[in-house]
């Protein structure tokens, strides 16, 4: 009998079919010399960390999350530091991780990773307490998130959150304090602050270039514009890689604390967490195992 088991943990609302899903993963396994794996699924009040811990005290050895961004941070908490490793099998809109990480988006790609791949050491970042394993914001990025419905994302993908950004272009700049790593404060006027663990968007945009997943620090670009031609500047030196006074500041620390003049938005990979005045991230290094096709990072 097969000794090695896994679990799957699914955000169904992802999925049209879990029964055929079910039945690909399972006989991929099998053809691998695995056991039949623990199929969990992920509800409106169990995001996955509770789901990731039960497979850990169930013994599994490694644990899939076929899900958004949220499924996958939320199957990340659940394993950090366990020792356990976590596999992708990316079913959202965004896939962030996937896809700084180059990690397959179909599922035969993504089972053959899971199955025959070798384990990397990640690091968490937490903001207000939860970890996060992709990116975090406050501002701009949290009022697009917002404004994308699930109906619009399934009908026009990713581009749903392009929709939703333009309503908020004009939107007035906030007031915001950065201390990173304890030293002097930053004051500065902000569309919205991005805190990466790493560093690109959708079509490869370099949002945060100098972010790695791995090297014991996280990465912060504050973003100042208030209508069309501003917001052009912007991406001018976001697609450059360049630093612009007044437009685009980055940060690299270990440790931020950040306070605005008014209450914004602020999200975790892609969840929208409420409405927050302060921000506080922190950094965990190397505390989850990620599986990633065998070969040079």
């Amino acid at each position: 009998m097969p000794d090695k088991r896994a679990a799957v943990v699914v955000n169904p609302t992802k999925h049209g079919d879990t029964g055929e899903l079910r039945g690909q993963i399972r006989a991929a396994m099998s053809a691998a010399g695995w056991a039949d794996p623990m199929w969990l699924e992920t509800t409106a009040q169990e995001a996955g960390q509770a789901l990731a811990r039960q497979a850990v005290e169930a013994g599994a050895v490694l644990v899939l999350a076929s899900g958004g961004d949220g499924t996958i941070t939320a199957c990340a908490e659940g394993l950090v530091g366990t020792g356990v490793p976590l596999a992708v099998v990316a079913a959202g809109t965004g896939n962030l991780l996937a896809r700084n990480l180059s990690l397959p988006l179909d599922l035969d790609g993504a089972l053959a990773v899971a199955l025959a791949g070798t384990d990397r050491e990640l690091d968490v970042g937490t903001a207000n307490g939860t970890p996060f394993v992709v990116m975090a914001g406050l501002g701009i990025d949290a009022k697009m998130l917002d404004g994308a419905s699930e109906p619009l994302k399934k009908r026009l993908g990713w581009a749903a959150y392009g929709v939703s950004l333009l309503r908020h272009l004009r939107d007035r700049p906030m007031r915001v304090s950065l201390v990173a790593d304890g030293g002097p404060s930053q004051r500065l006027r902000a569309s919205g602050v991005i805190i990466g663990n790493v560093g690109f968007l959708q079509g490869g945009m370099p949002l945060l270039p100098d972010a790695l997943p791995d090297d014991g620090k996280l990465d912060a670009v504050v973003l100042t514009a208030g209508g069309w031609a501003s917001w052009l500047a912007v991406a001018g030196h976001v697609l450059t890689r360049r630093h612009g006074p007044g437009r685009v500041t980055r940060v690299t620390f270990c440790d931020l604390r950040l306070s605005t003049d008014r209450e914004q938005p602020w999200q975790l990979d892609g969840e929208v967490m409420g409405r927050t005045r302060e921000l506080t991230i922190g950094l965990h290094p190397g505390k989850l195992l990620l599986r990633v096709p065998a070969g040079p990072a």
